[in-house]
């Protein structure tokens, strides 16, 4: 199987960039070899596509809107409802998740080819995020583990809690290299290091 390029090319830059002299507020980081996948549940069968994809990643995934668990490199969460993102560094996470839920439960859809993954990291994140996205990052807002689907410019953005200061961010690969950028330039006064 070819593996996939990232969507960042030339955007990419490693090292610290804008007002990194008082410091590196944010930290970004693009997440590869990653397999993205969406379940997607009927109504009544929620209950049991949850199950299956705790089975799968071995998370206990609540059955809340929008909440979800992450351990290491995997994560799953629920951003609408019946809709679950499920993430891992496993290349039959696919294979796996459709053994489990079959055709009259749910849905399987590989989305790893057409979104790059983003880790947002620091003390300075919910703010710089804040600036991006009309919604609140505040931990009792959005809690860790818990999921969103929301829009910047009309870019729509999955974003997960990974922990107090950190967040995973999934765009569209066709956005990914202007996000970045966009970014970057909010990151640029608090001073961000790319990883």
């Amino acid at each position: 199987m070819a593996e996939p390029q990232s969507a960042l090319g030339h955007a990419f830059v490693p090292g610290d960039h804008g007002n990194a002299a008082g410091g590196i507020g944010i930290t970004l980081h693009e997440r590869a070899a990653l397999s993205i996948v969406q379940v997607t549940a009927w109504r009544e069968t929620i209950p049991a596509v949850v199950t299956a994809i705790s089975n799968v990643t071995g998370l206990n995934v609540p059955d809340k809107p929008g909440a979800g668990r992450s351990a290491g490199e995997k994560s799953v969460f629920g951003f609408a409802p019946g809709r679950y993102f499920v993430v891992a560094q496993a290349s039959d996470l696919e294979e796996r998740l459709r053994s489990a839920v079959h055709l009259e439960a749910g849905t399987v859809i590989n989305l790893t080819h057409g979104r790059t993954a983003i880790r947002v990291k620091g003390p300075w994140s919910e703010w710089v995020l804040s600036k991006l996205f009309a919604i609140d990052f505040s931990e009792h807002a959005f809690p860790v583990g818990f999921g969103r689907a929301t829009l910047h410019h009309d870019i729509h953005t999955n974003i997960q809690r990974i922990d107090e200061e950190t967040f995973d961010l999934y765009v569209f690969r066709t956005f990914a290299r202007s996000f970045w950028l966009t970014l970057g330039h909010a990151a640029a006064e608090v001073g961000y290091r790319v990883e």
